[in-house]
């Protein structure tokens, strides 16, 4: 045994059953160790790092898992950063594995020489250089049970020659013990302090207009968030992360909140007395109650982010699906259900402006059509993936969350590019479910490479781009909050059709709103990877829910002092606001 079966063997006592990576000459003893344990542990191999710490942070999202990517030394690892600041961010279990030089000549200005477990220690909660064969078990055992426990990432950085070093007693130093770590992970009930309990409950029970902001940490607590909904007359307003915490087609649910929100979500905000966040850092200070307006109530497993956004007066620190199974006993059943049945009013409103908008024929094509179209096809237990940018208001707004189903994007990193990857991962785990990346074609393009990676693989992903030719977010950010017109935000085309057949998938074109249907039917059905390139209109904006007095200034602005396409955007801007007061 070399020190790279020991750490190929760690990891199997860990469960992990897939490793992301891209080979390289800093990881060769690794790659050995993975090779001849191919039947066991699977290598997956990605076209770009980048692509490989994304797709372990999509699969630990999916699954709960620990996600683990494999990169060489020097630039191989340094393309592992976005993705592993995604997972940390996102406080998904990672286990990033990088190669060193040669361990007596780190530091000398050789080959590939970065330091690798120093550049990582900002994105890390365990960041190790291993110093020898018999290192590896102790580190690759607390290295798993740190990134599962504190949901984070973990580094383990091995020279290369270290990586083919034998497992030695006179290596062993005296205090060393054979096998004295351990592969088991013990789990806390995770449980809120009883008196903090009775104090929350004092709050809720107390609020006449009770709001709760629900994300990530709430996934796994669908039903007693919509049982916490029914006793205390709230609505169950969405961080875009917790995008499946409750379906969509809940009568408690007013969708997500934010820039891609809905009407309904941000009005809650504005008119509650109470706010009660479970299992959520939405980051945007903004949509939050304003100062002195919302008495406030927290439950998230980690207590370094009770109070982070909003100034709450009673913090509980456990699991959200455990901590309010022991909250309910102890709520009133509300009788006066004015606030939760005046949301659900304003959200039934919400939702036919959103149908009326996703049945529009005119050409160019509207985005929303072909949100719309997949979102009504996709199967109960389907999983979907997204990209940031434009494409995220659509996959917010049109493609509804149904109970069963998986949704996620990177959600506080904000990437651009992960919904490919993440898709393949998702596919890789649930070789049974349908899966499907919604993405603009910005998005896409940055790690399109990886359409071959899923032929390789015979994953049948189907990958949906919205094609406008254009960075989107980007240019209606410089019009709409800085009243600039749009620079450099233009993409050259790409026929991504033509694409997918060269990587050996499928590709199909949609430009005609009358077609979407069958169109998304036929590429739904293709056996295989799939591509479904939607050419849309460019100039369609994902304006806020509520536009502001300075948003429509700055938009104005921007419109005035030369913005290149001003007649066509205003006029579609014109034609949608028309559409809504009709």
């Amino acid at each position: 045994m070399n020190a790279s079966d020991v750490l190929i063997e760690s990891l199997m006592d860990w469960g992990v059953e897939v490793v992301f990576g891209l080979p390289g000459d800093g990881i060769n003893g690794i790659m050995e160790a993975l090779r001849t344990r191919q039947e066991k542990i699977r290598f997956v191999q990605v076209r770009h790092e980048e692509s490989a710490a994304f797709a372990a942070c999509g699969y630990s999202k999916f699954t709960g898992k620990l996600g683990v990517c494999l990169a060489t030394s020097g630039p191989g690892g340094l393309h592992l950063l976005n993705g592993l600041y995604d997972a940390k961010l996102d406080g998904a279990s990672v286990l990033a594995i990088t190669g060193l030089p040669y361990h007596d000549l780190i530091s000398t200005f050789t080959q590939q020489d970065v330091e690798l477990d120093k550049v990582f220690q900002d994105v890390c909660v365990y960041n190790a250089r291993v110093m020898g064969a018999t290192h590896v078990e102790n580190v690759t055992d607390l290295a798993c049970r740190t990134a599962l426990a504190y949901h984070g990432v973990s580094h383990i950085t091995l020279p290369v020659d270290i990586q083919e070093q034998k497992v030695s007693g006179r290596l062993r130093s005296k205090r060393n013990i054979p096998h004295h770590s351990s592969d088991v992970f013990a789990r806390s009930a995770r449980l809120p302090d009883a008196g903090d309990l009775e104090r929350a409950a004092g709050i809720l029970n107390a609020g006449k207009k009770v709001a709760i902001l629900a994300g990530r940490g709430a996934i796994h607590a669908t039903e007693e968030l919509e049982q916490t909904a029914e006793v205390l007359g709230a609505p169950i307003i969405k961080a875009l992360l917790g995008k499946a915490c409750v379906p969509d087609d809940s009568p408690y649910t007013t969708g997500t909140i934010g820039l891609l929100g809905t009407k309904a979500s941000q009005e809650a905000i504005e008119n509650c007395d109470t706010l009660f966040i479970v299992g959520s850092s939405f980051p945007y200070l903004e949509f939050m109650p304003k100062p002195g307006q919302a008495r406030g109530v927290q439950i998230d497993s980690d207590p370094k982010r009770i109070g982070l956004r909003f100034p709450v007066e009673v913090g509980l620190v456990g699991d959200s699906k455990r901590g309010l199974r022991e909250l309910l006993p102890l709520l009133k059943a509300r009788k006066d259900k004015t606030f939760l049945e005046q949301t659900q009013k304003t959200m039934r409103e919400w939702k036919q402006v959103m149908l009326d908008q996703a049945h529009r024929v005119e050409k160019p094509m509207k985005p929303q059509v072909v949100a719309h179209e997949l979102g009504i096809r996709l199967n109960q237990n389907a999983i979907t993936t997204c990209d940031s940018g434009t494409i995220a208001t659509w996959w917010a707004r049109h493609i509804p969350s149904k109970r069963g189903q998986m949704h996620t994007l990177s959600g506080t990193l904000a990437s651009m590019a992960p919904g490919l990857p993440y898709a393949i991962a998702a596919q890789l785990a649930y070789p049974d479910r349908q899966v499907v990346a919604f993405v603009g074609d910005g998005g896409f393009s940055m790690l399109m490479a990886e359409l071959a990676t899923a032929v390789k693989y015979q994953l049948p992903i189907k990958v949906v781009i919205i094609k406008n030719n254009t960075l989107g977010q980007i240019k209606w950010e410089q019009m709409v909050f800085l009243g600039n017109p749009e620079y450099g935000v233009d993409l050259h085309p790409i026929d991504f059709a033509e694409f997918a057949h060269a990587c050996g998938a499928v590709g199909f074109t949609l430009e005609e709103p009358a077609e979407c249907g069958h169109i998304m039917d036929q590429f739904l059905a293709a056996p295989g990877p799939a591509v479904l390139q939607a050419v849309v209109d460019p100039y369609e904006p994902p304006m806020p829910a509520k536009t502001t007095v300075e948003q429509a200034y700055k938009f104005a602005e921007s419109l005035v002092r030369g913005e290149p396409n001003r007649d066509k955007i205003a006029l579609t801007v014109l034609s949608d606001k028309v559409r809504e007061l009709v």
